[in-house]
């Protein structure tokens, strides 16, 4: 009964959201909705047994969500002063998804230790899902997993690449110069008199 409870919750905040993502005018609020609907996805995988996925699913992608904003702001150099003063336009909505997150997360806890979760993919009564998952991951599939991190690290260097500017009038730090001082350049010995200051 729990589980069915629980089911249907998670499936109508997961389409309500959606929803909201797509009829959001304000793109913070869009993010908020986008979170809640990963959030309310990784449930249903939990209560569906693939613990893997649902923790995949909000690591990686709630993740991912913040990193591409991060990424949006570095891009289009948006003021952190005039972002920081709109904060508390955005508390309300931010407590009510806050809210709807954690009474998700009790519900879920209560479901899947409750011990009526039936899980899809076949388990073993030794071994859990996630054990199950590393075995095939790092041996069948170990070169396309290693791709797939090379892939991922390629992105990354190109998000910095683009991302990367350099502006007129700001110190920055040459790694080779500072690696090729010697100690005549960066040391010099004064002989100062007694009584005199360093001027």
């Amino acid at each position: 009964m729990l589980i069915a409870i629980a089911f249907y919750i998670l499936a109508f905040t997961a389409i309500a959201a959606a929803f909201m993502v797509v009829a959001s005018r304000n793109p913070v609020h869009s993010v908020m909705f986008l979170i809640l609907t990963f959030f309310s996805a990784a449930g249903l995988f939990i209560l569906m047994g693939a613990e893997f996925l649902a923790l995949l699913l909000v690591m990686v992608y709630v993740g991912a969500v913040a990193v591409l904003f991060l990424f949006v702001v570095m891009m289009l150099d948006v003021d952190f002063v005039e972002l920081k003063q709109g904060f508390l336009t955005y508390l309300p909505i931010g407590a009510v998804v806050a809210l709807i997150l954690l009474a998700e997360m009790i519900l879920v806890g209560a479901a899947y230790f409750s011990g009526e979760t039936k899980g899809v993919v076949e388990q073993n009564s030794d071994r859990s899902n996630i054990q199950q998952f590393g075995d095939v991951l790092y041996t069948q599939y170990a070169g396309a997993f290693e791709a797939a991190g090379l892939v991922l690290l390629v992105a990354m260097i190109g998000a910095i690449v683009l991302t990367l500017r350099t502006r007129k009038g700001v110190k920055t730090q040459n790694a080779m110069d500072q690696m090729a001082r010697t100690r005549e350049d960066g040391v010099e010995l004064v002989d100062i008199e007694p009584g005199q200051g360093l001027g």
